[in-house]
Order: C-alpha cells, then structure tokens, then sequence
C-alpha cells in the first residue's frame, strides 16, 4: 500500500462540478491499493500517516504531526500509484488491486485514520475526481505500508 501526501493549506476534491470532500490545513493523501495489500497494511499506513511529523514547529523544524497540529486529511483513491513504470513507454497496472479488493481498503483505511481522531475527508472511490489543492512548502512524501522502495 501506498500513501502519496501532500502537505497543505488546503485541498478538495470535485465531482461532476460539485464539491464533495475538502479540508484546510493538513494533508491529501493519494492511496494506491496493491493486489497483496491487507488490513494489516491498512492500519500501518494509517499509523505513519496520522503521526509523520511534517509540520513546523516553533524552531520551524518538520516535528509535527497531523494529529498534533489538529488538521485535516483529504484521502482520494489513486490506483495509478500501483503502477509497474519499469519498461517500455506504458505503464502495467497488474500489480494494482481489482475494484472489488481496494474498495474496502480503501474505507478501513479511512476508518483507521478517524478512530485516530484525525478529521478525514475524502473523494468517491473509482470517480472521475478532480483534485484541487495548495501544496504548502511544497511539501511531498511517498509513504509505504511495508519496507518497499
């Protein structure tokens, strides 16, 4: 599993030209699903998630969390993260989980972030999306579930 964030000031997501998920400051996380994912992997991502320390503190060093700054998390699925980019000039998404498989994952994992009292927004999973946001820093990190790359 694997969590793309975005450190922000702000972010949404639009569906058919009407808002359904937005917050302001905290983090928007694009969620790629696997075909071995498990719960496991869920509440691990989830776990490094709610308490990755990117946010400034009073020295303005990255020592705060999500959780600690009390900020918001937009979770947008994103199953093009789980692509195979190694060879030729398209990408192989075999290694992405089916529908059927991420879609539960993709809510456990939604569900992990709030029982962390993390205030949590989110897109609708398999949607045509349109993601808006202000990337502040500009501030990225690809996260794992596991030791993976």
């Amino acid at each position: 599993m694997k969590a793309l964030i975005q450190r922000v000031s702000e972010a949404s997501v639009t569906i058919a030209g009407k808002r359904v998920g937005e917050i302001q400051q905290g983090l928007l996380v694009l969620l790629g699903i696997e075909r071995d994912d498990g719960l496991d992997d869920v509440t691990k991502l989830a776990k490094k998630v709610a308490s990755y320390r990117v946010f400034a503190d009073a020295d303005d060093k990255m020592n705060l969390s999500v959780h600690d700054i009390a900020g918001g998390v937009l979770v947008v699925s994103q199953f093009t993260l789980a692509a195979d980019t190694n060879s030729g000039r398209r990408p192989s998404f075999s290694s992405a989980a089916p529908p059927d498989q991420a879609e539960p994952l993709y809510r456990a994992f939604v569900n992990a972030l709030q029982q962390q009292g993390i205030t949590t927004a989110t897109g609708e999973f398999g949607a045509d999306m349109a993601v808006a946001l202000v990337n502040d820093g500009p501030v990225t990190f690809m996260l794992h579930s596991t030791n993976k790359g």
